[in-house]
């Protein structure tokens, strides 16, 4: 049994009213050229230990962590995918933005 989420409406005396339901989010499909993705290396709030951030990624979360599983498999490491970003363990910007590249992505790398 699951229970529904009620978007802080407690009664409403409106006989014709419907609860509207987000339960999931829904992402326009855009082209791999038509997306802008940033490749940054990133160091904050993780111990000091390098990550390689991939900001930008607009689609299906399913699109996105097919994304992620396969940059991690090239670069041989771990890493997560979550809120439109993906997060690979380690130094790899150069490795990631060739990868995104040859996908056809338009790719900027964001820092030094």
């Amino acid at each position: 049994m699951s229970k529904k989420k009620r978007s802080n409406v407690v009664y409403s005396t409106n006989p014709d009213f419907n609860y509207s339901h987000d339960d999931e989010e829904m992402h326009e499909e855009l082209d791999p050229s038509d997306q802008r993705l940033y490749v940054s290396i990133d160091r904050k709030s993780r111990g000091g230990k390098e990550v390689t951030l991939v900001e930008g990624f607009v689609g299906p979360v399913d699109e996105l962590k097919e994304l992620a599983k396969k940059l991690k498999s090239k670069c041989g490491v771990g890493g997560t995918a979550k809120d439109g970003e993906i997060i690979v363990q380690g130094n790899f910007k150069d490795k990631v933005y060739d990868l995104l590249v040859a996908d056809g992505f338009s790719v900027k790398k964001k820092g030094g």
